[in-house]
């Protein structure tokens, strides 16, 4: 039963937009208690550390964190003590406290590195040794105490704790959080727009880009691409940074576009123009929907490197990169497309999720939202579980190597 689970993600963002992690649950833990059995932490907690850990770095992901949720009792146990303690925020809930031992498992915790977060608790009743042990202590912004208890944190007065609210399924509270200076789960808003926010033009850069990407297409000649990315240095250098910056594992850093394309060949250059054309973006769209993208991207493309060539799932990358890509250049679809010779396939995916890259794109959407749909779609791609669990985290790890 433990294996057919899917997971789910959700960022964590700063004031700034930027994610600085993810809690990681199953899929369709948020309206319930759905999780919290001993069984179902344990093999969340143990899968997650196999996929994240690294034997140099600790964590695959960074400088990024991961939260998930465990509970006093089995602080202890294997499966939690695997996770990586760099980057790890061990989540428990009020109710958890008034266990038998649960202070010195607190504290036992902290003292291994983790960091620990509470949540639905009245932050006026928290133990003193307790507290002292916390790194986070998280509140729904859409309780009816929440102004008192962000005064009751701020008169704690303790510089090591930070406040996180939680469920922020608008912009409005977004907003009310950012001015209080608190961390905020986010859910899948960061993929719905602004309100206000209006299409613009696409900027001088990306239209060199556009221009990149089409002349690619073609398998232009190296030498005329290079002289059309030589209009923009700043563009030259961000294009090889994110080369570089992807572990291709080549043994040597990419010192031109000519070197790129002898290295790599064109169509994974291709890829890197479509990240760059996000990144291009000057109207202050969040990092966070970047990081999304890029994530969604990557996903896709895990998903059907199974079952589709090489080039095939590159595709998907890109399908996966432009779905976001309205949002981010603040321009509908349809004229992002109009400017962008994409091909049929890629297209279709696009606006209708269907035909080959389709449903691979769709399931990636689905496993960013508590969606009762994922078990179903996976299946129709004959993907389980845990394929699909990998690719995500994969995803993850992959992404935060790219130096944006």
């Amino acid at each position: 039963m433990q294996a057919e689970k899917f997971i789910v993600r959700e960022p964590l963002v700063n004031p700034q937009e930027r994610a600085l992690g993810y809690e990681i649950a199953w899929q369709g833990s948020r309206a319930t208690d759905a999780g919290r059995d001993d069984a179902d932490i344990l093999f969340l907690a143990g899968f997650v550390a196999q996929q994240l850990n690294e034997s140099d770095s600790g964590a695959l992901l960074g400088d990024q964190v991961i939260f998930i949720e465990a509970k006093p009792a089995l602080l202890a146990h294997e499966s939690i003590c695997a996770l990586p303690p760099k980057g790890t925020i061990l989540v428990l809930r009020g109710g958890d406290l008034l266990d038998d031992g649960a202070g010195d498992a607190i504290r036992s915790a902290r003292q291994r590195g983790y960091g620990i977060s509470v949540r639905d608790v009245d932050i006026s009743l928290l133990d003193r040794a307790v507290l002292g042990c916390l790194t986070h202590i998280e509140i729904a912004v859409d309780s009816p105490d929440f102004p008192a208890q962000v005064q009751q944190f701020r008169a704690l007065n303790s510089l090591s704790i930070r406040l996180v609210a939680r469920r922020v399924d608008n912009w409005q509270a977004y907003d009310v959080c950012k001015k209080l200076d608190l961390l905020a789960f986010v859910g899948n808003l960061h993929l719905t727009p602004r309100p206000g926010q209006h299409a613009r033009e696409l900027n001088p850069a990306q239209s060199l880009i556009l221009q990149l990407m089409d002349m690619v297409r073609q398998n232009a000649d190296v030498k005329q691409l290079e002289s059309v990315l030589k209009r923009d240095a700043a563009l030259s250098y961000k294009l090889l940074r994110y080369i570089n910056s992807a572990g291709f594992g080549l043994g040597c850093e990419i010192q031109s576009l000519k070197h790129a394309v002898t290295m790599l060949g064109y169509s994974p250059l291709y890829r890197w123009l479509a990240l760059l054309l996000a990144t291009a973006t000057t109207t202050g769209y969040s990092p966070v929907l970047m990081h999304a993208a890029i994530v969604r991207g990557r996903f896709a493309e895990l998903l059907g490197s199974t079952f589709l060539p090489r080039q095939e799932a590159e595709n998907l990358f890109v399908a996966g990169m432009f779905s976001l890509l309205d949002k981010l250049l603040g321009v509908p679809m349809e004229d992002v497309l109009e400017k962008i010779q994409l091909s049929e396939s890629v297209t279709q995916a696009l606006l209708s999720r269907e035909g080959i890259y389709g449903p691979f794109l769709a399931l990636a959407e689905a496993c960013e939202l508590h969606s009762k749909a994922v078990e179903d779609m996976a299946a129709s791609l004959c993907i389980d579980a845990r394929q699909v669990n990998q690719a995500q985290l994969s995803a993850l790890a992959w992404a935060q190597r790219i130096t944006l």
